[in-house]
């Protein structure tokens, strides 16, 4: 029994223990750190009361290369908006599309491209996916304003003050005056987007252009004649203007500048060297391609310009062939040097060709590589150099049979990127980024001395676009690259932001509200969340 007693006794004093350690530790987590409550939300000295919009497609929610109102519903600006409501703000109206489609039709007939989808592999069109459909929006259905958000896309900085751009008659200009999407939003014919943004009286102004000054050269490649950057001239004065007036008005901003075009997914996508050996169409030919550019190969040896020969590997990814610009053109040099060479008269009967042909065929390369070499990982190759890569270029056909060769033969000598190289508007070559970089400085500084001198917030774009990758936090659980598609960041189109990406940029300008306005929208908790946002939106969003 006297056991048993103590047996028991000990359990007691066990149990008691177990208590104890129990209540410590519940004493431990009520004294553990204290939760700071955060700060009441406060627009410092700011005034929200009224927001106006000003911008490109950046500014309207454009992404997967179109408008759309799941887009727009998630542009930076509505996003802001919600905030400001907040603290006084008051609605924020959006010249919103029709559908979830995109695209847009005048007189019925499509003018605008639907957006994009994702089909399991990359971008693709919608249509692909769900079949033929009709974009609901018409650009004759001028919708009834005024409208705070003011973002056109395809606006360049001259384009914010010309009176005309609504102009429905300047759609069918040549060269066309008019700008589809001001046209459905303008408050008349004559009005210019500056007029109708400052006529709203705003308290308060985002202003973000400048980007289309530089970005549609970019995405054509560096090609002069199918778009230029804007004169520095014209950029400056446009963006002084358009500051100072918004300045006058009395009402604050925050202005934001120009990120690197040249880091975007639509130029850092396709690979320098997308010529796999393993592609069944393209590895068996590899032979017989060396075998013609090895003529070639040994005339640029001739000359003293190796740098141009092309040699595709059997043992690993080969570079494109490109138009380089940059390089003399030593068509004039090649055709006689081929044409006088046994060993291409032999080459050319080689092709089934006869004797006679000798001169033509020597003209026909002499005039395609004259000016071309392989890229190199200092080449950025559009987003649209993609689906063109490898295929079979039917005008050259066309061509190439008009000048007597057979229909397989010009065939072979019509491949893109590999026996026709790829044209100017497929490729950002070094000068054209430097062109664009040297560019994108310049108007930077413009944009930044402007708006510090009118006391407006500013928001560096470009360092904060260009540093994604380092700059986002993990405590979400990802990271924003980028990357096509995977990266978060960058839509289908490889130029425009996610939902995503909107609510990044809409997070960034708030911070530069919060430095120059004393606002606390950082320290009140109240920047958005990215995990809430989307990256990619489904094929069947369609109302």
């Amino acid at each position: 029994m006297k056991k048993n007693h103590i047996m028991k006794t000990k359990y007691i004093w066990l149990f008691l223990l177990f208590l104890g350690i129990i209540a410590c530790s519940d004493d431990d987590d009520n004294n553990g750190p204290e939760v700071v409550p955060l700060p009441e939300l406060s627009a410092g000295n700011a005034n929200f009361s009224n927001f106006v919009s000003i911008g490109n497609s950046l500014t309207a929610g454009f992404t997967d290369n179109a408008l759309f109102i799941a887009g727009q519903e998630n542009s930076f600006p509505n996003l802001m908006a919600q905030r400001f409501s907040l603290l006084g703000g008051g609605s924020f109206t959006q010249p919103l599309m029709a559908d979830n489609f995109g695209g847009m039709t005048f007189g019925g007939n499509r003018i605008l491209e639907p957006r994009l989808v994702f089909n399991g592999s990359g971008p693709a069109g919608i249509e692909s996916l769900i079949g033929p459909i009709t974009p609901g929006t018409e650009v004759t259905n001028v919708l009834s304003g005024p409208f705070n958000n003011m973002g056109v896309p395809g606006l360049r900085s001259f384009q914010v003050t010309f009176n005309g751009l609504g102009n429905l008659a300047g759609l069918q200009a040549v060269p066309m005056t008019a700008n589809p999407y001001y046209v459905r939003m303008a408050s008349s014919p004559g009005a210019s987007i500056l007029e109708d943004a400052l006529a709203q009286n705003p308290t308060f102004v985002s202003l973000w252009i400048g980007n289309n000054d530089v970005l549609g050269f970019a995405t054509a490649g560096g090609d002069q004649a199918l778009d230029a950057i804007t004169s520095q001239n014209i950029f400056d004065a446009s963006v002084e203007g358009i500051i100072n007036a918004i300045s006058n008005s009395g009402a604050q901003a925050v202005v934001a500048n120009i990120p690197d075009v040249t880091s975007i997914a639509f130029l850092n996508t396709v690979p320098f060297a997308p010529l796999s050996p393993e592609n069944p169409a393209f590895g068996p030919q590899i032979p017989t391609l060396n075998g013609i550019f090895g003529m070639l190969n040994g005339v640029y040896e001739a000359l003293q310009m190796p740098n141009r020969s092309i040699v595709f590997a059997t043992d690993a990814a080969s570079p494109v062939v490109i138009v380089d610009e940059d390089l003399p053109d030593i068509s004039a040099q090649l055709v006689p040097i081929l044409a006088n060479n046994p060993d291409f008269a032999l080459f050319v009967q080689g092709l089934g060709l006869p004797a006679a042909a000798v001169p033509q065929v020597a003209g026909l390369l002499g005039t395609t590589y004259g000016q071309t070499r392989q890229a190199t990982e200092n080449d950025l190759l559009t987003l649209t150099s993609l689906p063109v890569i490898g295929t079979v270029d039917t005008d050259r056909v066309a061509f190439l049979m008009g000048q007597g060769l057979p229909a397989e033969l010009a065939a072979q000598f019509s491949a893109q990127g590999i026996t026709l190289p790829l044209a100017d508007r497929f490729v950002l070559i070094p000068s054209e980024r430097e062109a664009i970089q040297r560019a994108t400085a310049s108007f930077n500084t413009t944009i930044q001395a402007a708006a510090e001198a009118a006391g407006f917030a500013f928001v560096d774009a470009n360092t904060i676009l260009s540093t994604l990758e380092a700059d986002r936090p993990s405590s979400e659980g990802f990271t924003l690259t980028a990357d096509l598609v995977t990266g978060g960041t960058f839509s289908l189109d490889g130029v425009h932001p996610t939902g995503r990406g909107y609510a990044f940029i809409a997070n960034e300008f708030l911070r530069a509200i919060d430095a120059t306005y004393g606002s606390n929208f950082e320290a009140a908790g109240q920047l958005y969340s990215l995990a809430d946002f989307p990256v990619v939106f489904p094929a069947n969003l369609q109302q």
